[in-house]
């Protein structure tokens, strides 16, 4: 299954590790450095439009997106009940 996270971009669900509100993580110096590292070496799209309220962790990539993160949950836990 695919869970849309914005601007027509669709992820797979099973690629999923996280998903995390963008503004509270941020207050963590660790969530800080991690995601300027991961945007250093190439690992992060931006799909927020330069507002994320959310980032989703895959195994291979991270995500910011403009949909929150509770929003994305709820999208996640609808699909898993059609499995």
């Amino acid at each position: 299954m695919l869970l849309h996270i914005g601007n027509g971009h669709l992820i797979p669900t099973k690629d999923v590790v996280m998903i995390a509100d963008y503004k509270s993580s941020m207050s963590s110096k660790d969530t800080q450095n991690f995601l300027k590292i991961a945007n250093e070496e190439g690992f992060v799209k931006d799909y927020s439009e330069g507002s994320p309220k959310s980032f989703i962790v895959t195994n291979e990539t991270i995500y910011l997106s403009l949909i929150s993160s509770a929003t994305l949950a709820k999208r996640i836990n609808f699909i898993n009940q059609l499995k």
